[in-house]
């Protein structure tokens, strides 16, 4: 008869590093840790710059609602769908160039007046939460003599 039983590798006596650390398992933190303890100042928090979409689609709100129009009245007068224009006013979409000018033009502005309006937003936004107050920009040796006030679109 055949023995069927697995065999079994002799006994071998674990290995013993000579120091416990060795058996520790190295732990690289991809994270910072906590902050150590005791009283520090919290760390200031930068203001986030307002995202174009959101002022683009508050002016077109505050015209639509100042005119005392729905709007579904404002979408199908601009031929675009009633849900994507309160998208766009609630500043979730990216709209593009031709939804904004047929959106302003449905509330009998042109583009360059939504645009202006965006940017009068803009700047009213921004410098409130400024640091530096507009004044004291105003007396720097290096001035904007655009007549569009530093307004720069790209396409």
């Amino acid at each position: 008869m055949t023995d069927l039983a697995p065999h079994k590798a002799p006994h071998k006596a674990p290995h013993k590093a000579s120091t416990d650390a060795a058996d520790q398992a190295r732990v690289i933190p991809l994270r910072p840790g906590p902050a150590p303890s005791g009283p520090q100042d919290p760390p200031a928090a930068t203001p986030r710059e307002p995202l174009w979409r959101h002022l683009v689609g508050d002016v077109l709100r505050k015209e639509r609602q100042a005119q005392e129009r729905t709007l579904k009245d404002v979408a199908d007068a601009a031929r675009i769908s009633m849900p994507y224009l309160s998208e766009v006013e609630r500043g979730r979409k990216e709209a593009s160039s031709e939804v904004l000018a047929a959106a302003a033009g449905a509330l009998g502005l042109g583009l360059g007046d939504l645009l202006a309006r965006t940017h009068a937003e803009l700047v009213r936004v921004t410098s409130r939460r400024s640091a530096v107050p507009t004044r004291a920009l105003r007396g720097n040796s290096v001035r904007n003599t655009s007549a569009h006030d530093g307004l720069c679109l790209a396409a």
